[in-house]
């Protein structure tokens, strides 16, 4: 079975047991590593601590990997842009007036492994947490914003919903081009207007989806009682473990790895 970005996947690891506020603090903390990551080594450091999280929440990330298809795209095209347009000092290949440089080549793949880790990386999160832990995970840490009056409970109840939601609308965009397929829809056409005109008969369809799985979600919200963070009480208080502090621990021994690999590698 695929495991589409977004899909919780039921365990008993540490890290499905980690308070979830924890979780949101430490994916923010390791987004912003990878972001500041500098070289291959400082890459490699936040691959190695991304794969050891993969091996504790026992999840296949062979399964992960396929489903990052839909992203190959826009990798594709990240690559290619930085490829042609990142100018460098050492020319690589040059081809009539196309000159690629080694500098643009070794940036263009730097580009696309900072997008495998990054959405590997945070969907990790949505992985080992329950979309009712992560409404209530959101919600304590913005909840200091409720003294003046801003509205936490329903904003995190949106967020949580849009992260379920993800791996919905990918299989369900799946099912209809697979069905469009079936009908003769050619979604290869090398005409530019005509894959524009290809995609209508499936975002048409994934509008309509979209609209009556947001009306069978209210009315399901409506027969229970749902009226936002007025008076709510929770089943499972959070609190903080041991095994926080050993992800704070890991977490922080990154992130001073990958500023050391910044600075003397």
């Amino acid at each position: 079975m695929r495991i589409a970005i977004g899909q919780y996947v039921p365990g008993t690891s540490a890290l499905h047991r980690a308070d979830p506020r924890t979780k949101f603090v430490l994916t923010f903390a390791y987004m912003v590593v990878v972001m500041i990551a500098d070289n291959y080594a400082a890459y490699l450091a936040a691959a190695l601590y991304l794969g050891a999280a993969y091996v504790c929440a026992r999840i296949n990330v062979g399964k992960i990997l396929r489903s990052l298809r839909p992203l190959i795209i826009m990798m594709v095209l990240t690559a290619l842009l930085n490829l042609f347009f990142y100018r460098g000092t050492t020319v690589w290949i040059e081809i009539w007036k196309i000159t690629i440089y080694k500098e643009s080549a070794l940036f263009a793949l730097r580009m696309v492994l900072r997008i495998v880790l990054l959405v590997l990386g945070s969907s990790v999160l949505t992985y080992t947490t329950t979309s009712v832990m992560l409404t209530d995970g959101l919600e304590s840490l913005f909840s200091p914003l409720k003294k003046i009056r801003f509205p936490v409970h329903e904003i995190a109840m949106m967020m949580s919903i849009a992260l379920r939601f993800i791996p919905t609308f990918m299989d369900e965009t799946d099912r209809i081009m697979k069905a469009q397929l079936a009908r003769g829809s050619d979604f290869d056409s090398k005409n530019l207007i005509s894959k524009i005109k290809s995609y209508i008969p499936i975002l048409i369809p994934l509008f309509i989806s979209a609209w009556r799985k947001a009306e069978e979600l209210a009315t399901a919200m409506n027969a229970r009682c749902y009226r936002g963070g007025e008076g709510r009480t929770k089943f499972k208080v959070l609190k903080f473990t041991y095994i926080d502090l050993i992800l704070v621990i890991i977490t922080a021994a990154l992130l001073a790895a990958v500023v050391l690999a910044n600075h003397f590698v």
